[in-house]
């Protein structure tokens, strides 16, 4: 008699000869589900050390992140979050994985997506005791029928053996896409657009929560949420995305790359 391990195993093995595991940035043909390509294992750029300790941002080299392992910018003016992670930089090649997840319904990414921010960020998950996602508008939510964050959250709460509360944040009101906004609009923009969800309180209070999204752009959504989870009596923010963007010149609201 077969085990339910085998059987599990029997059932991976034909369902990958009928249909073979492909590379989730491009579609080729691979030996395990969730592996990259040689030639897109090649071309991700992924973000390692040295990055920005409390945006993620990657730094040219080790020097500019001085003894605080921090960015310029930062040290000017600290996000109110304690660190940040991502896993890859926000370019043409990382939008083939996040961009079909948010709009074409590729579930399937969030896993990958997952498995690579676990990587970036053990450090990060070491600390957590709670995994919260980044919450999207009702209307936004139903018409996409799920939440790229949600489910990318609870793949790294899998992962990590850690509870996820996917519902612990609200957006109240619908939002404009920020990145073409000044700081100033940037912080209009998101005022009062994020809060605890009622009676999630309790959930909050005390813990180290790992704030999870697709990617960090301005930082202005991931400042709210954070606002909101401290408000609630979190003990820390960190957050962890898939992807990571240039920094936004505050004189012209396009990204520009470290």
């Amino acid at each position: 008699m077969l085990t339910g391990g085998l059987v599990a195993r029997s059932v991976r093995t034909l369902f990958n000869t009928l249909l073979p595991p492909v590379c989730a940035a491009c579609g080729t043909e691979v030996m395990t589900e969730g592996a990259f390509c040689g030639t897109c294992f090649k071309t991700a750029h992924r973000i390692v050390s040295p990055h920005c300790d409390r945006c993620g941002v990657p730094l040219e080299n080790e020097g500019l992140g001085g003894t605080q392992n921090c960015c310029a910018a930062c040290q000017a003016h600290p996000p109110v979050w304690r660190s940040a992670r991502a896993a890859f930089v926000y370019d043409a090649w990382s939008r083939r994985l996040i961009l079909p997840l948010k709009y074409s319904d590729h579930t399937e990414n969030a896993a990958v997506l997952a498995q690579h921010m676990a990587a970036a960020a053990e450090d990060l998950l070491g600390k957590a005791t709670l995994v919260v996602p980044v919450p999207l508008y009702r209307t936004r939510l139903w018409k996409r029928r799920y939440n790229q964050a949600g489910l990318m959250a609870q793949g790294l709460g899998r992962l990590a053996g850690l509870p996820c509360a996917v519902d612990a944040l609200q957006r109240v009101r619908p939002t404009k896409a920020l990145a073409r906004l000044f700081a100033a609009e940037r912080e209009r923009e998101m005022a009062q657009a994020i809060r605890i969800r009622k009676g999630r309180d309790a959930r909050i209070r005390g813990q180290a929560v790992l704030l999870v999204d697709d990617v960090l752009t301005t930082g202005s959504t991931a400042t709210a949420c954070t606002l909101a989870l401290m408000k609630a009596g979190a003990a820390s923010v960190d957050i962890l995305v898939a992807a990571r963007t240039g920094r936004v010149d505050e004189q012209n609201p396009r990204f520009v790359q470290e």
